[in-house]
């Protein structure tokens, strides 16, 4: 595995060897990273790579221009491998390297304030999980977690890797935005909830709503109201 573009460019990456890590394939990292740079959520971004093995996520991000990264990784054989890519590049002061397991952690390590919150997110867990990401489920809660205001920005976006027509559950927090299909997987890209947000869809005040007599974008005028008198001072 090597860094595909960027900064660090062609750099090797080590990775275990048998199962214990799904790198993702060059030709989806090229196509993922070249879209994320034409949407302009890359530079200078804050990043979490969760799930993530030998790092090959979060280190292509800091090649093409974010300016952090948080790697998430439980297991004990991908964590070493993880931390070694990280001396190899030569980035350890603009990473954390985290050997925390994802479905239970705060998502709020300590003492690295100037790493959160999290602008750009990356989760890429094994398939398994995807059929079992239901409502309540861990990696469900997790989902909820990332999304407090103290963990990840009001612009923050999620993406997560699955299998081809997957169907699972995600948090509100999450809105979809976008999916990318990609030889046999999908890459969902979700934006933050605000909900705030007067076009939010599942808002019934929308004001855009084209259900709405006096939508401002509606063509036809709506028909004049009679004067009110006021009967009293109001309350």
């Amino acid at each position: 595995m090597r860094i595909v573009a960027g900064q660090y460019r062609r750099r090797k990456l080590l990775t275990p060897p048998g199962n214990t890590t799904r790198p993702i394939p060059n030709l989806l990292k090229e196509i993922l990273f070249q879209r994320l740079e034409d949407l302009d959520l890359l530079e200078n971004r804050k990043v979490a790579d969760l799930f993530a093995g030998a790092g090959t996520i979060g280190l292509e991000a800091l090649s093409r221009g974010a300016r952090s990264v948080v790697f998430v990784e439980a297991d004990r054989r991908a964590f070493e491998f993880l931390k070694k890519n990280v001396e190899r590049i030569g980035v350890a002061d603009d990473c954390l390297c985290w050997k925390t397991d994802m479905l239970r952690c705060s998502f709020r390590p300590k003492n690295v304030d100037h790493l959160l919150p999290f602008d750009l997110i990356f989760c890429d867990p094994p398939f398994a999980m995807i059929p079992k990401l239901r409502d309540r489920s861990p990696l469900f809660r997790s989902l909820q977690r990332l999304a407090r205001e103290d963990t990840s920005s009001h612009e923050a976006v999620l993406l997560l890797r699955t299998p081809a027509d997957s169907t699972f559950d995600l948090p509100d927090d999450w809105t979809p935005r976008d999916l990318w299909t990609i030889q046999n997987m999908d890459v969902h890209l979700f934006a933050k909830t605000d909900p705030t947000d007067p076009t939010d869809p599942t808002d019934p005040t929308d004001p855009t709503d084209p259900t709405d007599p006096t939508d401002p974008t509606d063509p036809t005028p709506a028909a004049p109201q009679q004067p009110h008198t006021p009967e009293g001072d109001p309350a």
